[in-house]
């Protein structure tokens, strides 16, 4: 079963463009690392909770879309090793960003279901 790494962010939405841009730039480099997908969503029907939501885990402002993405690895062990390598590539750790990366969350996950 493949490895999943996903990724909830908020994005300004005046710069929607701007984050496919990057997107697509971080698909092409992930997939020199092992990646075998890619997929970004862009957040259009997310609804508000009452005690938690997207919004709250990324604290997104009214001026932002929440993204929800997420990197397709053969195995836990191609994603550690990309992983590995991008913290230590200076072009990755000094990366401008357009959106907060404070405010993403991330995390690895085992496939359980693929129907």
């Amino acid at each position: 079963m493949p490895y999943i790494e996903g990724f909830v962010a908020a994005v300004p939405t005046a710069n929607k463009d701007v984050y496919l841009k990057h997107s697509r730039e971080a698909a092409e480099y992930f997939k020199k690392l092992g990646a075998t997908r890619h997929v970004e969503c862009w957040g259009d029907d997310i609804p508000k909770g009452e005690v938690t939501d997207f919004f709250g885990a990324v604290k997104a402002r009214d001026d932002e879309t929440v993204v929800f993405s997420w990197v397709e690895y053969p195995d836990k062990a191609t994603r550690d090793a990309a992983s590995q390598k991008m913290s230590e590539d200076p072009n990755m750790t000094g990366m401008d960003m357009p959106f907060d990366g404070k405010r993403m969350i991330w995390g690895g996950f085992t496939v359980l279901m693929d129907e």
